[in-house]
């Protein structure tokens, strides 16, 4: 029996919801785990090396195999030794405590070993996408001003050193020591010097390695190195995380080690059942995003076994290798799941089967929320009978698809549609839904197994508190609330009554649970007076396959238009199947408009359906359908799959002009 077959689950414990003097709702839950005696970040691996040196803590590909190929499995002695032996380097190379290192590379287990060993030496950590632009990069190094960096390739050295010199503006650059994420030496590929000069290309010769780097802290003692590792205190600033600049530019949040002691270590509590020692996860999400590295320190503190992908797209096809007990998703990641078996169905023309089973397990799945409330419930003998005959047919094997061994999904970094949670809890893979943002460092509530309602957010975790202000913002207060944004002028409107204001829109239910409902900057004010959130039509319209984003315009216009992003992947596919030529739009380079009129016929469904949804005065009157070539795509779409509105809207504003002629 899974988890979310289980109704008699235990609740989690009770968190109360509350109008205090103020008149704002309020809900908070106190810590479980006293972190006082908890030095540092550091001491969460100790703690693993003291007690489990053995321990299993990581699975590795070799270089260039295939997912099929054996994984090697590294244990907790190991993965320290290695941080050891690459933090003597940075104290040798003339890194000191509170140094700004940075880390520009893609997911992958080496990110883990650079990012501890900067804590070790007592630095602290700036993680970077590295599909960052130019002026991103610039933006960056110039507020963080880093003395070294770690990157994943030469070519992403190059472009770090190019917008280093570029960020000194004329003064004295500031150059930090590069690093491959290589234990080999990089192999330079000079241009010739009137080339060079043209492009303004990095001389990649003074991009060393991680061998290099280790072989040049072999003098730095252990007691040494004990001393910086030890130096930091809880209030002492760990990473600086610069948000992924969805509504501007960057700003850098000062994450505490605090902030991280707490967060991993009460969150581990709350999810005792989930994070364990027997479990092992596989993690895509990118480590410069703060969810990514918040799971990975739960895992190291609680001795769950990671393996490490850099691309997504390998997701999907390692789960049946690696099989995971629990992971770590964005909601797109489920809704292809879904999609995929919709397709499969309809490729072997059982489709109207496919639609019974997908009926029955939105049925059950709502039958097993109920009965988190009441476990006296019982369902009717019929849904049981079609629940066991679907089991054997589809959700058997879809759960066979995720490895078999999943016993909770985490949707995050993104709003989940409640009905694709109760499908994933109907065909026995529970989804526990959270909320937290950087500024958070990350996980500010969570649904708890034995209490998990689709569409809501859960609870506070252990040592934080939100609010609801007058104008429906949640506000959010705790362990996990960072110390504030680098730049001074940046705090002045973040806070509230010691409250940092998330700037999205929610609501407390009494038991204390918060329900999103969308983004205070995104409410759209017609030129008529009408006030609209365009997160339910968006929604809507993102469900169909065709489409990856949806983004409703108006504000300031007399009537409501919208533009929609098409999934060039799921389109191109979708051609293929009905033996058509793809449009040529979705092969085109930038952002461009796709006036097919097969495809447009097919979204056109969605609109309907969105349009039906709402409000007359909430329809949508025009639309068009975009396509966003591969070349720009980081430009309009952050690394966690989270459309950059005010970008497309910019960038379209001819298109959008066009709407209203």
């Amino acid at each position: 029996m899974t988890a979310s077959e289980n109704p008699s689950h235990p609740a989690a414990a009770p968190t109360v919801a509350a109008t205090p003097p103020d008149g704002m709702l309020h809900a908070a839950t106190p810590q479980t785990v006293d972190i006082e005696q908890t030095r540092n970040v550091t001491e969460l691996l100790m703690q693993r090396v003291r007690t489990a040196p053995a321990h299993i803590a990581f699975e590795t590909r070799p270089a260039g195999q295939p997912l099929t190929a054996p994984w090697e499995q590294i244990s907790t002695e190991r993965f320290a030794r290695q941080v050891s032996e690459i933090a003597k380097g940075l104290i040798a190379s003339g890194v000191r405590a509170g140094d700004t290192i940075m880390i520009m590379a893609q997911t992958q287990y080496l990110w883990a070993v650079v990012d501890h060993a900067a804590l070790f030496a007592g630095a602290v950590v700036v993680p970077v996408y590295d599909t960052a632009s130019a002026a991103q990069l610039r933006s960056i190094i110039s507020d963080s001003r880093p003395v070294h960096a770690f990157v994943g390739t030469v070519t992403g050295g190059e472009r770090l050193l190019e917008a280093a010199a570029a960020a000194s503006n004329g003064s004295a650059p500031h150059a930090p020591q590069v690093s491959v994420l290589s234990t080999e030496s990089p192999q330079p590929q000079p241009q010739p010097p009137s080339q060079r000069a043209a492009t303004g290309a990095a001389d990649s010769a003074g991009i060393g390695s991680l061998a290099t780097l280790i072989a040049g802290g072999v003098h730095v003692t252990d007691a040494e190195l004990e001393a910086r590792r030890l130096g930091a205190s809880l209030d002492d600033v760990a990473t600086i995380v610069y948000t992924s600049g969805t509504t501007g530019d960057p700003k850098g949040a000062q994450i505490t080690h605090r902030n991280l002691v707490g967060q991993v270590l009460n969150t581990a509590a709350a999810y005792s059942e989930v994070v364990r020692e027997s479990g092992n996860t596989v993690l895509f999400l990118p480590l410069t995003h703060v969810l990514g590295r918040a799971l990975q320190l739960i895992c190291i503190a609680n001795g769950m076994r990671v393996a490490h992908l850099s691309d997504p797209k390998e997701v999907v096809q390692s789960l049946a290798i690696l099989r995971p007990t629990f992971l770590v998703v964005v909601p797109r990641v489920l809704e292809k799941i879904e999609g995929a078996a919709a397709a499969s169905a309809t490729e072997k023309r059982v489709l109207p089967l496919w639609r019974a089973a997908h009926r029955t397990a939105l049925a059950w799945g709502e039958f097993l929320e109920t009965s988190d409330r009441d476990p006296s419930a019982h369902a009717p003998a019929g849904l049981r009978l079609r629940r066991a005959l679907f089991d054997r047919v589809f959700y058997r094997r879809l759960r066979s698809v995720m490895g078999g061994r999943l016993d909770y999904l985490l949707s995050g970094a993104a709003t989940l549609r409640p009905s694709l949670a109760t499908f994933f809890r109907g065909i026995g893979v529970p989804v526990i839904e959270g909320y937290g943002l950087t500024e958070t460092t990350a996980p500010l509530t969570g649904g708890r197994p034995g209490s998990l309602r689709a569409g809501s957010v859960g609870t506070p975790l252990p040592g934080n508190a939100v609010r609801i202000a007058d104008n429906g913002e949640v506000l959010a207060k705790g362990v996990g609330v960072f110390a504030g944004y680098r730049n001074e002028a940046h705090n002045a409107d973040a806070f509230i009554d010691g409250y940092f204001r998330t700037g999205d829109l929610g609501s407390l239910a009494p038991d204390g649970s918060l329900t999103l409902s969308g983004r205070l900057k995104h409410v759209i004010v017609t030129s008529t007076g009408r006030t609209v959130s365009p997160e339910q039509w968006e929604q809507t319209v993102e469900q169909h396959p065709l489409v990856a984003h949806a983004a409703l315009v108006g504000t300031d216009r007399p009537y409501l238009t919208a533009l929609v992003v098409i999934d060039t992947e799921a389109a191109t596919a979708w051609f293929t199947d009905r033996g058509d030529a793809p449009a040529s739009a979705l092969s085109a380079s930038g952002l461009v408009v796709c006036s097919d009129g097969r495809l447009l016929e097919e979204i056109t469904t969605a609109i309907d359906r969105a349009n039906a949804a709402v409000s007359p005065a909430e329809r949508v009157q025009s639309w068009r359908g975009l396509v966003i070539g591969g070349d720009r795509l980081d430009e309009f779409v952050t690394p966690t799959m989270k459309l950059k509105r005010q970008a497309l809207l910019t960038e379209s504003e001819p298109i959008i002009s066009e709407l209203y002629r």
